[in-house]
């Protein structure tokens, strides 16, 4: 079983509840167990409240507006036994710190990522020089007993 869905969403705190509650309407409906689902969503709720708050570029020249400054997307891939997710924006990017280092530091900011590295099985950070910044993160499923979808 695969499924597979990308949302292009405007950068305003009214779409980080949107994409969790997609999430949570696709695993739901596959049959993936509550906690694994509860994990992923919050993870991803992190995600998206990282690009919202720090995913756009600088202020603009003339007031104009680049193409994506004010989107962020949000990719969900179920394949098998696993959920990868990845999270994009169009800002400055990660501090080399963060993306070098294995776990994010507990400083100030960065406590969301910490908090992704945490509830998934693993996290890639990384930055796309000129186009932004994405975070990745898989975790392994697990299904309800009644799933019709469950992996065999």
């Amino acid at each position: 079983m695969s499924i597979w869905w990308s949302l292009h969403l405007r950068r305003e705190a009214a779409s980080v509840p949107l994409a969790r509650r997609l999430l949570l309407g696709t695993m739901e409906t596959a049959g993936v167990d509550p906690d694994i689902s509860f994990d992923l969503s919050v993870a991803l709720s992190e995600a998206c409240a990282n690009a919202v708050e720090h995913g756009g570029c600088g202020a603009p020249p003339h007031g104009s507006v680049p193409e994506g400054a004010g989107a962020y997307h949000v990719t969900a891939y179920l394949d098998g036994d696993r959920c990868r997710i990845e999270v994009s924006d169009s800002g400055p990017g990660f501090p080399p710190s963060t993306v070098a280092r294995r776990r994010p530091s507990l400083a100030e900011h960065g406590r969301g990522l910490h908090l992704i590295a945490e509830l998934a099985d693993h996290v890639r950070f990384r930055n796309r020089p000129g186009r932004g910044a994405v975070v990745s993160f898989d975790k392994m499923l697990k299904w309800r007993d009644d799933s019709l979808l469950k992996v065999s």
